[in-house]
């Protein structure tokens, strides 16, 4: 009989059932996929448009065509999520109005506030260890014009890299990623700083600084950028562009960069080679252009330990943004590479310094106690090539600079500390003559 049902009918066997189980999980798979909107959903869909995400629709009503059985694994905008998991809209903070506090702050944060201050710092440090006199408004000028040379080409590398820091975590909170500024606002902001700087710089202090100025804005936000998703050469070109602030500073007190007919290169010898060095005696007319050469190469060896230690601590982030560094494709060679330099920084400094009039040949002696430090860290790091010797190495950088340069001013060549605190040569030339002068003349 048609309508008789057969006892058996509620029975199948083992295979059958598992074949049923994987019908069904495939269905519902196939379901909540085909809730999603066919229509491609732009980013902002997911902060304007929250009600897609509620179980119920905005009038309160069910929605009828809504399956009632559980959601698949995986996101979809309409979705079926459960009340009690429900984000409000309300628990979203309002964006923020641009006071002008908050801007200066935006402005700040885009011109890497942290960079910047160390690219004035080292600067600054040319103009200090130049034995050329300079005044007060070129030294004020240098530091202002670097600062917005700095400024205009960290805003200009965060404005073509937006994507990417927003995949890495330590990037994620800048203020182009988060939207606290528009990328129009932002390239103004850049526009301005990279064309003040280098004009303040020519015209309150030289045009070679000013073009070094413009040079570097046009290395870092130009080939460096370009060049990090698509070679490893980018952490040489970055490294040049950190060597090029302390050449602004020289040329700001007016040294010469290369050697011409007037300026060639001079060796200071030790005193007990005096008479082979060929240094003028005055030493505040000796513009040897091989001083700017020992700082660059400073500065240039430098970056190598820095950036390679930090780098290889977040090379994660490096990978999932695409970026080509030697600290993804090979760490090995990255540790080479800062080991290579920490150990080139030995004659960069110790022996080139006082060979070029700089320091005094003291310098090359107080200078191995940090060179010694560093090179340890670095060894370590390249035998190991863990992530603890890596963030040994990044901190040594971080003290290892201002102390070299701060012991490069101690032991400038011509610089009579004692006589700060009444214990040098001048005091008791002073003293001599005063004691002359108060002597009585003795008859006849």
């Amino acid at each position: 009989m048609r309508g008789a049902v057969s006892p058996f009918a509620g029975y199948v066997c083992r295979s059958c059932a598992a074949s049923t189980r994987n019908l069904r999980t495939s269905l519902r798979v196939r379901l909540a996929s085909s809730l999603v909107d066919p229509k491609s959903t732009n980013f902002s869909a997911f902060f304007f448009d929250n009600h897609r995400w509620s179980a119920l629709p905005r009038n309160g009503a069910a929605s009828p065509h809504r399956p009632s059985s559980p959601p698949a694994r995986g996101h979809s905008i309409d979705a079926v999520y459960s009340p009690a998991a429900e984000t409000s809209v309300r628990s979203f903070r309002e964006a923020e109005v641009l006071t002008p506090r908050r801007l200066a702050k935006i402005y700040v944060q885009l011109s890497k506030s942290s960079l910047t201050v160390l690219v004035v710092l080292t600067a600054m440090s040319g103009v200090a260890l130049s034995p050329l006199p300079t005044t007060v408004p070129v030294l004020l000028s240098t530091a202002l014009g670097t600062a917005l040379c700095s400024a205009s080409a960290n805003a200009f590398n965060q404005i073509q890299e937006v994507p990417y820091d927003a995949q890495m975590a330590r990037t994620r909170n800048r203020p182009l990623v988060r939207r606290a500024i528009s990328p129009l606002h932002a390239t103004g902001f850049a526009v301005a700083t990279g064309v003040a700087g280098p004009a303040l710089l020519w015209t309150m202090v030289n045009p070679t600084t000013a073009i070094l100025g413009a040079a570097n804005i046009a290395l870092y936000a130009g080939a460096y950028t370009y060049l990090k998703r698509k070679s490893i050469v980018n952490t040489w070109v970055g490294s040049v562009v950190g060597g090029i602030p302390p050449l602004m500073g020289w040329t700001a007190c007016g040294g010469s960069l290369l050697p011409s007919s007037t300026q060639s290169f001079e060796l200071v010898l030790p005193s007990f080679m005096s008479s082979l060095s060929s240094l003028p005696t005055d030493l505040a007319l000796a513009d040897n252009p091989l001083a700017p050469l020992a700082l660059f190469l400073l500065l240039y060896s430098w970056q190598f330990p820095h950036f390679n230690g930090l780098s290889h601590l977040v090379r994660e982030s490096y990978a999932q943004a695409g970026y080509r560094m030697l600290c993804v494709l090979d760490p090995h060679k990255n540790a080479t590479v800062a080991l290579r330099h920490a150990l080139l920084l030995v004659p960069a400094t110790s022996l080139l310094m006082p060979l070029s009039g700089l320091t005094t040949w003291a310098f090359a002696i107080t200078s191995l106690v940090p060179h010694a430090i560093c090179i340890d860290a670095a060894y370590k790091f390249w035998k190991h090539g863990g992530e603890k010797q890596a963030r040994k190495v990044f901190q040594h950088s971080l003290w290892y600079l201002p102390v070299l340069l701060g012991l490069m001013m101690f032991h400038k060549r011509g610089m009579d500390w004692g006589s700060w605190v009444g214990l040098g040569s001048h005091a008791v030339a002073e003293e001599d003559r005063g004691g002359l002068a108060e002597t009585p003349s003795q008859p006849a």
